[in-house]
């Protein structure tokens, strides 16, 4: 096990936390880890009555291009992710759901990063309106589960938490 020898603060966003530590290795030597601290993520695969899946479309400023995904979102301090899940959902597709079902919860990238995402399967949706926060510019699109799939396979669907938690429910 690495044993943390120093841990130095390199910047603080509004969600992550950038540290750099210098670890001991269980041989002895001393090397660098930079890691990003971040509070955890939910993210909701909504099915609706008829078995279509809401998705939202968004831009991602990161890698330059909009993206189609499941609905998510970053806890906020000490949030119960249930209850974050349930606020998503509603900011980011309109709809609120009466069953939300945990399917599993993971590390995303656990080389550098300690965020964990737990996702879970809304059912029961019911239209309640859209309310995305001020910096989200979001359109949803609701499709077939085989047709989400096949767009997992044809690599037009490329965000990885999609791609789990669709994986999730078709393996249902």
């Amino acid at each position: 096990m690495e044993k943390t020898v120093s841990s130095r603060l390199i910047h603080e966003g509004r969600n992550f936390r950038f540290l750099q530590d210098e670890v001991e290795l269980p041989n002895g030597l001393r090397t660098r880890r930079d890691i990003v601290r971040h509070p955890g993520a939910v993210a909701i695969v909504p099915v609706l009555p008829d078995g279509r899946v809401v998705l939202v479309k968004q831009y991602r400023y990161a890698i330059g291009k909009p993206l189609l995904e499941i609905p998510a979102g970053t806890l906020e301090e000490g949030e119960d992710p249930l209850e974050c899940a349930r606020r998503e959902l509603r900011e980011e597709t309109g709809y609120e759901a009466s069953e939300l079902n945990a399917l599993l919860s993971c590390y995303m990238a656990p080389g550098y990063s300690d965020e964990i995402i737990h996702f879970y399967e809304a059912r029961g949706l019911r239209k309640v309106g859209m309310s995305p926060e001020e910096d989200e510019s979001i359109e949803v699109e609701v499709s077939e589960l085989g047709e989400i799939v096949r767009m997992i396979e044809g690599n037009v669907i490329e965000d990885a938490k999609t791609i789990i938690g669709i994986r999730c429910l078709k393996g249902k």
